[in-house]
């Protein structure tokens, strides 16, 4: 198992994984492989934080980390970072490759000064990476109410003391606007997306707004 980074010669073969890790997941079909291929030129990219996993010569993995801000009560915002989406192609689901990719990346990330991240996902899975709820730490959802749990907005300080250090006791995470390419911009999603072969969407229970 060999964990790199990603290289412009991988591009396209990332995307095609992460489509392939994603797919009907969280919604029919989805939308994380455009994500990617539009979020490589944004400013808030960290490319020395852009790895692949490898395995017998295939590629089956994939992580990126970008920057993201909190707001302080004040209006003043503070810098912050995130990572994902996060790909393990599904053959190779659920054997712990997951967390050793992410392990990795997390490793990198604090020698590089990250020191503070916000995310969103599974606990029962992030957990084990160091990640806890976020309202423990005193940071909050976008656009949820303060006084509700979000089980899946999840934070980690990479480096202890950091939040304190920083002068922040109470924020509002500010998620990279990237990430929402795909419901901004829906024609050059689609027309992305036909560049792929044809794939069936499914409603799948475990997803998104499903109902029986």
């Amino acid at each position: 198992m060999t964990i790199r980074l990603e290289t412009p010669a991988d591009y396209r073969e990332v995307e095609n994984l992460t489509r392939e890790a994603f797919w009907n997941v969280y919604r029919p079909g989805c939308t994380e492989h455009y994500v990617l291929n539009r979020y490589r030129k944004s400013p808030d990219f960290i490319p020395e934080l852009d790895f692949v996993m490898e395995e017998d010569g295939q590629l089956i993995g994939h992580v990126m980390f970008s920057k993201a801000e909190l707001m302080l009560d004040d209006g003043t915002r503070k810098p912050s970072w995130t990572f994902g989406p996060i790909s393990i192609h599904p053959d190779y689901k659920r054997k712990g490759y997951g967390l050793k990719l992410l392990r990795y990346a997390l490793e990198r990330a604090r020698k590089m000064g990250v020191g503070f991240l916000c995310m969103e996902g599974n606990i029962d899975f992030y957990k084990h990476a160091g990640f806890g709820l976020a309202s423990r730490l005193g940071i909050h959802y976008h656009d949820m109410p303060r006084d509700k749990e979000v089980p899946f907005f999840l934070a980690q300080e990479l480096i202890p003391g950091w939040l304190k250090a920083n002068g922040i006791s109470e924020a509002t995470y500010c998620p990279p606007k990237g990430y929402f390419v795909a419901d901004e911009n829906p024609e050059a999603f689609e027309a992305y997306e036909a560049t792929f072969p044809p794939k069936q969407k499914l409603r799948l229970p475990g997803q998104l707004g499903y109902e029986e």
